[in-house]
């Protein structure tokens, strides 16, 4: 079963400053700001959440086939895709753009200064969800705003269950076109910031939104994950990582884990319990795409942490 993931491809341009931002920046000239930072580190990585997405779901023995717009740039992340062998025909490529790109600066209290540039991801619309064919599942991840409010739309009128996953795009959205995309959704997934952010906006708690949709799952960091669904919260422990080495992607392969559960049918615990696994083993790791677990040491990992069989 093939699962279309429609998000940004984007590059992760990460450099590290040996020192912290407070002692470069004096608060009372904030008004005329002019600061430059020496970053002896520097590395690229691949990025993007339908890219982190589909890796994780890759790696779990999912069909993952992305849905996104790249620009002029895009030959390296596409060699990367075909020697992962994961599914990139509905890539298209937009003439005179860049691929979507962050340039993320920390310091080393991990404060970070990020510009994004959405080069390629503002014409998402371009795609379209009928196009793919063969499609069980479908999530909506972070994109160009036309994209997201089109892509919902099509997958309702393809009958394609999909999952809501608004991320860093849900400031985007009016209370009433987010409470439309819960009407058009089967599932939706947040964390815990977005969730409050959700609930202002659209004036519902939590238990209200969730009886629009078939499970409402949000993500609370080391606290692990709630789950509404079935009339009921059920509450998910985070899996203690092997070590805490960056949060970028996590998120990501949480929903990876919620993809494959949802698609082979498992209970809801069980999909939570794979879904903070995977964020746990991405955690360890630098970017959102490092981590190279085989099935089998996910399946030994599962073990250890809920004392049940994965597979």
């Amino acid at each position: 079963m093939t699962t279309l993931i429609c998000g940004s491809i984007a590059y992760d341009t990460i450099m590290v400053f040996h020192d912290q931002f407070q002692n470069h920046i004096l608060p009372e000239q904030i008004h005329i700001l002019n600061v430059s930072f020496l970053v002896p580190d520097m590395r690229r990585e691949f990025g993007g959440c339908a890219g982190n997405i589909a890796y994780n779901l890759q790696l779990l023995g999912g069909k993952p086939q992305i849905m996104a717009t790249v620009g002029e740039d895009c030959e390296p992340y596409l060699q990367r895709l075909k020697k992962l062998g994961i599914d990139a025909r509905y890539l298209r490529e937009i003439p005179g753009a860049f691929t979507a790109q962050a340039f993320i600066t920390t310091d080393l209290d991990d404060n970070q200064i990020t510009a994004f540039h959405p080069g390629a991801m503002n014409h998402s619309h371009a795609n379209h969800v009928a196009d793919a064919k063969g499609i069980s599942l479908g999530i909506i991840s972070p994109d160009g705003r036309n994209g997201m409010l089109a892509h919902a739309v099509e997958f309702r009128d393809a009958g394609i269950p999909f999952v809501f996953d608004p991320g860093q795009g849900l400031p985007m959205f009016s209370g009433e076109e987010l409470l439309n995309f819960l009407k058009l959704a089967d599932y939706v997934t947040v964390n815990d910031y977005e969730a409050k952010l959700l609930c202002e906006r659209t004036g519902r708690n939590l238990e209200s939104l969730a009886g629009e949709v078939k499970a409402l799952i949000v993500t609370l960091a080391a606290n692990g994950s709630a789950i509404y669904a079935e009339g009921q919260r059920m509450v998910i422990p985070a899996v203690q990582p092997d070590k805490t080495i960056d949060p970028t992607g996590c998120g990501d392969a949480y929903r990876a884990g919620l993809l494959f559960g949802i698609d082979s049918g498992w209970p809801w615990e069980k999909t939570g319990r794979l879904a903070s696994l995977m964020g746990s083993i991405k955690i360890a790791h630098r970017g959102g795409q490092n981590h190279k677990p085989t099935k089998e040491d996910i399946a030994t990992r599962y073990r250890a942490a809920f004392s049940a069989d994965l597979w």
